[in-house]
């Protein structure tokens, strides 16, 4: 398998540190609020190369952190140090504890993740569950030299890690994210490019979230938890380390710096894996453009969060994906027609000794949907391999069995949509019915698409299970 590894900037020859066995670790949420659809995209890029790798004979651990403290409201200006902890601020804005904000979207989130057919990682860990380990490898890191004290709090000290033969930076260009920074420098700060470890609490404001340690009263800086806790899961070197592309500039870099600054031993993680950004309408999405849409919304337009899971699919995760209603609106249709495929094929087909050529064919189809996938995810291209497959004359039957192998790494659900009524084929007519009513519920016209449905009941005897219908 090949993968593009951020670190190195080109494809490479995927090889474990110990395989079978692989490693995995994947940068969650914030959970002070819905994640958008542009987050969801990269949780389907974990999940993917998740699925990938264990179709292709891996042992996977996974492990996901969910942020519950820390993520300060600077990140978006350009520094992560400075601002309002976005779950403190989220907790005076709905009236609620921090604890009540955190213990709400986490839920959610894991909630939506499964309606997104997600597989749950083996560990989901909370950053407030594991101040210990923070507080230990901040110690290590004292021990080591490379951190400083100020007003605000223990600082990671980037030029003495330099110094001590280390290379910052390896994943991006920081100083070009320091020039674009839209807040006031640190003063205390020894270097643009330090970050903070531990943060003190306000002395004159309790915050919810806040802890004792040997530097004071206060809370973990951002970075720290998730080298803390993917080493604690996974070791002190591992194999992929999965994140979207918005975490290259500091985030992931900071978590190399202090996990190699602690144990010397590089490198931390073997391959980086970056999913790019989600645009809409053509354009960046934000809050204050009112178009960052959660899964909540892609609901509440009627849609199935595996109409979204196949919309993803329909593009390269290192290339941005433009997101409009209209291309959610034809991944429904498409996913639809897939579905209702595969289910003719399991309901009115036995299963048939293969010729010779088709034989060779089934085999043919194995090998072009694997060779996409060992392409660098090449998602596109495997979905081009399934429609080859419904186009082909192999039997149903072995299109049925061929498809529901694929979907182990496609997570859409194909063997989970059923008919009620499984002794009639699917007909042309139907088909055009089914399509037409997709069409009427994409552009809002329920009146008409419901009066398709009852004509599908009544006059053709078609009812799906799948509600979405």
């Amino acid at each position: 398998m090949k993968i593009y590894n951020s670190l190195s900037k080109k494809v490479e020859n995927f090889e474990p540190i110990s395989p079978p066995e692989v490693g995995m670790y994947a940068c969650g949420p914030t959970v002070y609020y819905y994640p958008t659809i542009g987050n969801y995209r990269t949780y389907t890029t974990a999940d993917l190369l998740l699925r990938t790798l264990r179709y292709l004979g891996h042992e996977v651990n996974y492990v996901m952190n969910l942020t519950d403290v820390g993520h300060l409201t600077g990140d978006n200006l350009g520094d992560a140090d400075t601002g309002e902890d976005r779950l403190e601020k989220a907790a005076r804005e709905e009236g609620k504890t921090a604890w009540d904000i955190a213990k709400f979207y986490s839920e959610d989130f894991l909630q939506s993740f499964e309606k997104l057919n997600l597989i749950k990682p083996d560990t989901v860990a909370a950053a407030t569950e594991h101040i210990q380990e923070q507080i230990d490898l901040i110690k290590k890191l004292e021990t080591n030299g490379l951190t400083y004290k100020i007003d605000d709090g223990i600082y990671f000290n980037v030029k003495v890690y330099e110094e001590k033969g280390h290379e910052y930076g390896q994943l991006s260009t920081l100083d070009k994210i320091k020039e674009g920074a839209r807040v006031e420098p640190n003063p205390q700060k020894r270097d643009p490019r330090d970050f903070a470890l531990w943060k003190f609490s306000p002395k004159n404001d309790k915050r919810h979230m806040e802890w004792d340690s040997p530097w004071g009263k206060g809370f973990p800086g951002w970075h720290i938890e998730c080298s803390a806790m993917s080493m604690k899961y996974l070791g002190e070197q591992f194999d992929i380390h999965v994140g979207g592309e918005d975490l290259r500039s500091t985030h992931h870099p900071n978590e190399i710096a202090q996990s190699e600054g602690a144990t010397g031993k590089e490198p931390f993680v073997k391959y980086w894996v970056h999913g790019a950004f989600l645009t809409v309408d053509g354009g960046r999405m934000g809050k204050s453009l009112g178009n960052a849409y959660s899964l909540h919304d892609i609901k509440e337009k009627g849609y199935d969060p595996l109409d979204l899971r196949y919309f993803y699919l329909s593009g390269h995760y290192r290339k941005q994906l433009n997101f409009t209603w209209d291309a959610l609106a034809a991944a429904k249709t498409a996913l639809t027609k897939l579905r209702t495929q595969v289910t003719s094929y399991k309901a009115t087909h036995e299963r048939t000794v293969l010729s010779s050529e088709k034989n060779e064919k089934v085999r043919k189809f194995q090998d072009e949907f694997k060779a996409a996938l060992e392409n660098d995810l090449n998602m596109p291209q495997a979905l081009a391999v399934v429609w080859e497959v419904v186009k082909s004359n192999i039997p149903d039957y072995d299109k049925y069995d061929l498809l529901l192998g694929f979907d182990e790494v496609l997570g859409l659900g194909l063997g989970e949509f059923q008919i009620s009524n499984l002794k009639f084929k699917i007909t042309k007519e139907v088909q055009a019915l089914l399509n037409k009513r997709e069409e009427l519920r994409s552009e809002g016209k329920f009146a008409q698409a419901d009066a398709i449905r009852d004509k599908l009941k009544k006059e053709h005897n078609y009812e799906a299970r799948d509600k979405s219908l």
